[in-house]
C-alpha cells in the first residue's frame, strides 16, 4: 500500500512541476502579446498548482508517520 501511496506522491509532484511550466508558458505569452496584466488562467493555474502541492506534501506525511496512517 505504501508503494501506491508513494506513486501517487510522485505522479502529484510531476503534475505540480507541469502546471508550473505551462503557467511560466502562459505568463510569457502574454508578456509578448503586450499585455499589462496578469491573465485569468494563470490565476487559475496557480490555485490547481496550490492544491496538487497541497495533496502530495500530506501524502508525503502520511507516508513519514510509524504506522503509514494519517491522522
Amino acid at each position: 500500500m505504501e508503494n501506491r501511496i508513494a506513486d501517487i506522491q510522485a505522479r502529484l509532484e510531476s503534475i505540480t512541476e507541469e502546471l508550473t511550466d505551462v503557467s511560466v508558458e502562459v505568463l510569457r505569452a502574454a508578456v509578448e502579446a503586450g499585455e499589462t496584466s496578469r491573465p485569468p488562467i494563470d490565476k487559475k493555474l496557480s490555485q490547481a498548482r496550490r492544491a496538487v502541492e497541497k495533496a502530495a506534501r500530506l501524502l508525503d506525511q502520511s507516508l513519514a508517520e510509524p504506522t503509514g496512517e494519517a491522522g
